[in-house]
């Protein structure tokens, strides 16, 4: 062990660069966003109520991250048996899993804050180390008896928050600690503790506390007891345990050599494997996968990974380092919707084949036993929102006790405000929405500014959505008794209208619907 840094630390530092650089972490504007929004990203549980609908709000709030999702749905690994680009993000939470989606989201916002930071290769290896172990940790959790064991890939993908953070922002430093580990006479803890004034875990369990990051995940980033581990007792614990597997197998997985993977773990393995239940075969799979999803993970973050020395292991015969099946063209989600032509009201231009897409996403939604109601009514709802460039949708449904039609789910431009309001009475009134359900009638407006159309504007709606100018209106009626309805609207007229085309496969999406209702 080191005991004298002088010959790595500048012997005149003023303060300690823990608080030096807690201090820059503290100035950067970007961080305390990125604090409020994995917090929000980590509150979202698989067993909470509505989970699916919360994951895919604050996915379709950002536009960068909808897009890295949807790539990410459309690589080989996870593109459908179908051949059907995936164009919504209800769909990728249904075909990649809860889970998955949700760590890829946290591992992007990372991403995205620190890529373009200065000395940007220090970065980008730190970068994908959290990436590679936050696919380790998700792997785990799948096996767990813990309730919410999917706390384990957040947990996985923070425990090196604070090399991440030290490489960001003091390029300098980052690299006289890891000369000093490389000497091979001090760990990274010890390195930093020496170097940076904390051991790397608790320079990270500081930033994130500072973020108001649950506990559990904080107190998960801490160095395990020295000597034999024990099976943990309890789902901290364990959650602990699993964030250093997680991190020591990233490691080995990333570094550069020609010995084969599983032999460059068979110590990992050995530490590890009574405790996690883990045997060679377990072993074995794990590190195959992991290393696939961390390439596919990778690429859809346009993050350049670097050949790893997958030795006997893969297939490195291309000078990209990825191994040749995968360089067959996935579809390209970005080519159907982000770069699409669009109308001047926001419409694309090629909305028949994001509605046709959708439509064969909810074949196949109802078609698997994982299908649930809500998960349907949000996959319909986003299909039409994305597909015809609206800028607010809903599904209102009605509500027996208080007489009322009220909208249960909602996309969009300032969909939470919008959704409390959209309420209205279920008692025919000579307005266009209950016109619509008395008549079972599908309404597609494209100038809500004509003088018949503004006489049949409830009050309501011009209250809430004043500045309306186009607007469908689509009844969701089950033996000649209204269930509710889908609205959609954008602030611009749609002078190019609904051509049949479009319009039958709308028809065809609220029929999948109406018989998934009937079904039950």
């Amino acid at each position: 062990m080191i005991n004298d840094p002088s010959a790595f630390l500048k012997q005149d530092a003023p303060e300690l660069p823990r608080d030096r650089i807690l201090k820059k972490i503290s100035e950067d504007e970007s961080l305390p966003t990125l604090g409020v929004a994995v917090s929000k990203v980590v509150e979202i549980t698989s067993s909470g109520e509505d989970s699916v609908a919360k994951l895919a709000h604050f996915v379709l709030s950002d536009v960068g991250l909808t897009q890295k999702i949807l790539r990410l749905s459309n690589t080989i690994q996870y593109r459908n048996t179908s051949g059907v680009p995936v164009t919504t993000i209800s769909r990728a939470i249904f075909l990649l899993g809860f889970n998955t989606v949700k760590t890829s989201a946290l591992a992007m916002l990372l991403v995205d804050c620190f890529h373009d930071k200065r000395h940007a290769q220090s970065v980008r290896k730190e970068l994908i180390h959290a990436l590679c172990a936050s696919i380790v940790g998700r792997e785990m959790s799948q096996r767990s008896v813990y309730h919410d064991s999917e706390e384990a890939a957040v947990a996985a993908l923070f425990k090196n928050v604070g090399r991440v953070l030290v490489a960001s922002f003091d390029h300098q430093l980052h690299g006289r600690i890891q000369a000093m580990i490389d000497t091979g006479k001090a760990t990274a803890s010890e390195a930093s503790d020496l170097l940076l004034g904390c051991p790397y875990e608790r320079f990270g369990e500081l930033a994130l506390q500072d973020w108001k990051i649950p506990d559990t995940i904080v107190q998960s980033l801490g160095r395990l007891p020295g000597g034999t581990l024990r099976r943990a007792n309890n789902r901290n614990d364990w959650l602990k345990q699993v964030a250093s597997f997680s991190d020591e197998v990233a490691d080995k997985i990333l570094t550069p050599t020609s010995e084969p993977l599983f032999d460059r773990c068979k110590s990992i393995l050995l530490k590890f494997g009574t405790v996690l239940d883990l045997d060679k075969a377990r072993m074995e799979a794990l590190l195959t996968r992991v290393e696939l999803e961390t390439r596919e993970l990778a690429k859809s973050m346009d993050i350049a990974m670097p050949p790893v020395g997958a030795g006997a292991d893969g297939d490195q015969s291309n000078s990209t380092g990825v191994p040749s099946e995968f360089l067959l063209k996935a579809f390209d989600s970005e080519q159907m919707q982000e770069k699409s032509e669009r109308y001047a009201s926001g419409k694309p231009v090629n909305a028949r084949d994001l509605l046709l897409a959708g439509v064969q996403d909810v074949t196949q939604m109802l078609a698997s036993e994982q299908c649930k109601l809500n998960d349907l009514v949000l996959l319909v709802l986003e299909t039409l929102y994305s597909s015809m460039g609206f800028r607010f949708a809903t599904a209102c449904l009605r509500d027996v006790q208080s007489s009322r039609f009220v909208a249960r789910i909602a996309v969009g431009e300032n969909y939470a405000e919008r959704q409390k309001a959209f309420v209205f009475p279920t008692k025919a009134e000579n307005d266009i929405f209950n016109l619509a359900m008395v008549n079972n009638a599908d309404l597609m407006i494209s100038d809500a500014m004509t003088p018949k159309i503004q006489s049949m504007l409830p009050a309501w709606h011009k209250t809430l959505l004043p500045d309306a100018r186009s607007f469908i209106v689509l009844p969701l009626v089950i033996q000649k008794k209204p269930l509710g309805l889908f609205y959609a609207d954008r602030a611009v007229i749609a002078e190019e209208g609904v051509p049949p085309d479009e319009t039958a496969l709308i028809k065809t999406l609220k029929s999948q619907l109406l018989a998934a209702m009937m079904r039950g």
